[in-house]
């Protein structure tokens, strides 16, 4: 009998912790986007039109609490990392038309996943994007409302206030970042008003969300905080499922707080998988693609299902935590072959970067607006291509198709593994889906085995599949389910295709 009690014990625990690491996604989906700063009638009108139908899994959008307004620069990215309250009313739009897009998003198949500043408030003073007065200097937020006794100032023991020394983790998690003030997460009372903000949120239909700055809070509080969240809606994600949760925790290596600080309290994105994705795909310091094959926890990455990854997001795009050698859109060719390994390598729930047009010096550039500051609208080309400063990564037919390849790869593992030494790479998922990348300055010539059936198929980087026929290259697998591959140089040095591309 008490065998059977702690056997019920271990997997009560075992459920509690994986409780906050399901992505809520609908059937089938598996990559999610995030939607910089794109207003919400914009992402509404992208669920229905374009990410719904390609099979996208969700979006991360920016955070939706009003925020402080910054006049120099004018208008960064960054203030909206300024939370002023926790009213939905940003540059992004209002709390109505966040709503609509939630809705529509969920009918459409597409969760949104929201960015929860909740570390800190603005450090900034004046009026905020929902009309609400604030003063950082004084610690009066009260449109929450927040005071001067709900601040950490008194637990930091630095002569700024500020974090001086990232080796000491008492400073990190008690100090202010970069001035921001620092919220006392141990106090019930600051507790309850984010516990009561995430879950106005979910009661709206929200699937989960980002913990923005995770390594600065303790996991005590937090585990605090997430215990007082309710299931998420029933009505969309079934009964008795917990919103999804990933926390950023920028760790690689050197300092004491760990990723794995977190990983029992939800997801975390693992940092160090786009620094050295990258790295070998740009070639840097001796790394190559075909290192890639024991890719994941065999670098010492967090285990699978504790684990989110991107190749760039929001703050590496500009510089920030690793080295600026992350990849962005600034250099498409290498950018889409990461891309491209990234979905069809079976690890962690990975999430694609939808930018918008900025500067490599500017890092404080805020999104397209107007000169009043207002956000400008996602233009749509008549090639699906966006306008008007948007980027829009996730249309592009390399990045969206290889979206589906992953759908369609689902658990199968990774097979029919083949390099040449060095930057040149092909590998099959089961009997579903096959890939061959050549990083080379040379054609990439061979026989490849697919483990798929025979047949003719659509190749997905160059074309789509529409109506039966191939708007890109065809591909013959034999009857022996090999390949005659020659994939050359070039924008495009990548073939790939699935068993729903089959024509």
């Amino acid at each position: 009998m008490k065998t059977i009690s702690l056997i019920a014990l271990v997997i009560s625990l075992v459920s509690v912790i994986n409780a906050y690491k399901d992505p809520l996604v609908a059937p089938g989906r598996s990559v999610m986007i995030h939607l910089f700063e794109w207003k919400w009638t914009d992402i509404a009108a992208e669920c229905e039109r374009f990410l719904g139908p390609k099979g996208y899994a969700g979006v991360q959008v920016s955070p939706p609490n009003e925020h402080a307004n910054i006049d120099n620069p004018f208008r960064p990215w960054w203030q909206r990392y300024q939370p002023v309250s926790y009213k939905l009313q940003s540059r992004s739009g209002n709390e109505q038309q966040f709503r609509d897009m939630v809705d529509r998003c969920n009918k459409a198949g597409v969760r949104i996943y929201v960015d929860a500043v909740i570390n800190h408030m603005a450090a900034v003073s004046g009026i905020g994007s929902g009309g609400t007065s604030f003063s950082s200097g004084s610690k009066s937020f009260p449109g929450v409302p927040y005071g001067p006794n709900d601040f950490n100032d008194a637990r930091c023991k630095t002569s700024s206030g500020n974090i001086e020394n990232y080796n000491d983790i008492y400073q990190v998690r008690n100090c202010k970042l970069v001035g921001l003030p620092d919220l006392s997460t141990d106090s019930e009372y600051v507790r309850n008003k984010i516990a009561d903000y995430l879950n106005y949120l979910i009661d709206i239909g929200v699937a989960g969300f980002r913990i923005d700055a995770t390594k600065h809070m303790w996991p005590g509080d937090l585990q605090a905080i997430y215990a007082k969240l309710k299931n998420a809606r029933a009505d969309v994600f079934g009964n008795n499922k917990r919103p999804f949760i990933y926390q950023e925790v920028i760790d690689l290596g050197g300092e004491p707080i760990k990723n794995t600080d977190y990983t029992s309290l939800g997801r975390v994105t693992e940092f160090k998988y786009g620094k050295h994705l990258s790295d070998c795909v740009a070639k840097l310091e001796g790394q190559k693609i075909s290192y890639l094959k024991s890719f994941g926890t065999g670098w010492g990455f967090i285990p699978d299902g504790d684990s989110l990854v991107f190749i760039d997001n929001h703050d590496t795009q500009r510089g920030h935590g690793p080295a600026g050698n992350i990849l962005t859109y600034h250099k498409s060719q290498l950018y889409k072959i990461a891309n491209a390994f990234m979905m069809a390598w079976p690890y962690a729930f990975v999430q694609i970067m939808s930018s918008y047009s900025f500067p490599k010096d500017n890092d404080g550039l805020g999104p397209p607006s107007d000169s009043n500051g207002n956000t400008k609208d996602v233009i749509l080309n008549s090639d699906d291509t966006c306008g008007n400063g948007w980027v829009c990564e996730h249309r592009w037919r390399q990045i969206y198709n290889m979206a589906k390849f992953r759908n369609v790869a689902g658990s199968e593992p990774v097979t029919n593994w083949w390099d040449n030494g060095g930057h040149q790479i092909a590998f099959s998922r089961g009997s579903k889906a096959f890939i061959a990348i050549n990083n080379e300055d040379f054609s990439m010539s061979s026989t490849f085995k697919t483990g798929l059936p025979s047949g003719q198929y659509c190749d997905i980087i160059s074309g789509n599949k529409i109506n039966g026929q191939c708007t890109g290259k065809v591909i013959t697998v034999n009857g022996d389910g090999t390949v005659n591959l020659s994939v050359p140089t070039g924008d495009d040095p990548v073939v790939a295709f699935h068993v729903e591309s089959k024509l």
